[in-house]
């Protein structure tokens, strides 16, 4: 987490600059089909020449523009691209040349991608490195083809003006690169865009993920009960203080925001047979129905959480959410996407969820996918105190990448017999946690759970932001 991250603005002029440099060389390339002379244009000079390189020009115009603010390591993707076409096509032309010089041309086109990648990717603080990795290309170009460009000759050289111009963009641009500086985590590669890669795990972590690889092959149950003499009064005191729809559900969500503070290994989960860490963002989905009758249709809430939200916000938010349920006449995003599907073939929706898995197996699947789905979140949380039955012990998803299962069922009362022999009557709820083991630990687990108990126990600590809230490791 303390490696340097770069970022490119697109409120940086130069930016912009090199944008239209690369759209430029693009044009170019594309223009160079019809100066060449001769009986036309090989296909492998089509592919490798025109198409591919402007394709990876294209794609890194679009990147610094849109998600170099955020994600500028993956500008090395058309770097590679561009670079590995443009060996081929130099391959293909140079019929007379011998085998090392054919070799040392490879050589220095991987070596430059592998030396974008590295220092895109801050794996050095030296990223003016870049600055003599554009000027000198540009510089042998101009000393070999010097009579094409002061004639300014176009249909001379259109790959050669193309390439100047693709590399005086890079050398530009190098120029535009920041560093953030706000002590935040910013992705690299190997990170999802729901959670980072935890990279120091012990190996045993490693190789559990590879021999327990499913989620419901790997998960732990646990049942316990909680005393709410206080939960009660705590419940009371919040609803005089005018949140008048606070429960249990509340409280018991509230309680796991807290208990994140202190565990937060809680928040990883795990796709493709690697651990990632959502850090501060809980993601907690629950079933809304929105008539309390069996024939009452259902929608799914999302909700995003912080280790540092306190019982009023977790209120606030989780409540604005039903009410936007219940009060909005339209189907969930959730709901208009699980509708369109439903519109596939069977057979085909089956070749389609195995599309979608596998684009979640490398971290491929679009984000916007990922908000509506139910199935990647932090923890499900299912209420069966309001039909009056015991918890159940919810399966885990194998799709999807949510690691934690929570199910509370109805109040109880219990007799119990006091040291002096009296009877009192006290009352109960009892929950289940299942949890995926493949994150964290059983020991880890136990603690979590300890902690949570004793929230709960005393739940006015929920009122109060955390004094200290922890982070997970590396």
């Amino acid at each position: 987490m303390n490696k340097t991250r770069y970022y490119v603005s697109r409120k940086n002029v130069l930016t912009w600059i090199s944008a239209l440099l690369l759209l430029a060389a693009i044009v170019l390339r594309i223009a160079s089909v019809t100066f060449w002379k001769g009986e036309g244009v090989g296909c492998l000079t089509l592919w490798f020449a025109v198409i591919l390189p402007s394709v990876a020009l294209l794609i890194f115009v679009l990147q610094i523009l849109f998600t170099a603010d955020k994600r500028f390591y993956k500008t090395a993707i058309p770097v590679w691209l561009l670079c590995l076409s443009t060996a081929v096509y130099y391959t293909s032309e140079a019929k007379d040349e011998r085998v090392a010089l054919i070799l040392l041309v490879w050589l220095m086109y991987i070596a430059f991608s592998i030396a974008y990648t590295a220092i895109t990717a801050g794996r050095t603080k030296r990223d003016w490195t870049l600055v003599p990795m554009f000027a000198l290309p540009v510089i042998y170009l101009l000393y070999h083809h010097w009579d094409a460009v002061k004639a300014f000759s176009f249909s001379a050289e259109p790959i050669v003006f193309a390439q100047m111009a693709e590399l005086s963009a890079g050398f530009l641009l190098v120029f535009a690169i920041r560093v953030f500086t706000d002590g935040k985590y910013h992705s690299t590669w190997g990170d999802r865009s729901d959670g980072r890669r935890v990279r120091t795990l012990d190996p045993i972590s490693i190789i559990a993920t590879y021999i327990m690889p499913t989620r419901g092959g790997a998960s732990n149950f646990v049942r316990d009960s909680i005393e709410i003499t206080e939960l009660e009064r705590y419940i009371r005191k919040k609803r005089a203080e005018g949140l008048s729809d606070f429960g249990i559900t509340d409280a018991f969500l509230a309680a796991y925001v807290r208990i994140i503070a202190k565990y937060p290994a809680a928040n990883r989960f795990l796709a493709g047979q690697r651990v990632y860490s959502r850090d501060d963002d809980i993601q907690f989905c629950m079933v809304v129905k929105k008539e309390m009758s069996t024939s009452g249709s259902e929608s799914i809430l999302k909700l995003h959480l912080t280790p540092y939200d306190t019982a009023d916000v977790v209120y606030e938010k989780l409540h604005a959410a039903i009410d936007k349920i219940r009060n909005t006449p339209l189907d969930s995003n959730f709901d208009n996407t699980a509708k369109y599907l439903t519109y596939i073939p069977g057979v085909l929706l089956k070749f389609v969820i195995w599309f979608l898995k596998t684009l979640d197996y490398f971290g491929l699947l679009p984000k916007f996918l990922l908000e509506v789905s139910p199935f990647h979140a932090s923890i499900f949380f299912t209420s069966m105190g309001s039909l009056g039955i015991p918890p159940i012990v919810h399966h885990l998803y194998d799709f999807g990448n949510m690691p934690v299962f929570c199910s509370f069922g109805a109040k109880r009362k219990e007799n119990e017999v006091r040291p002096d022999g009296s009877v009192v009557t006290k009352k109960y709820v009892d929950y289940t946690f299942n949890t995926d083991e493949r994150t964290v630990d059983g020991f880890y687990y136990a603690e979590l759970l300890r902690n949570f108990r004793k929230i709960l126990r005393h739940p006015e600590v929920l009122d109060e932001k955390p004094q200290e809230v922890l982070h997970d490791i590396d």
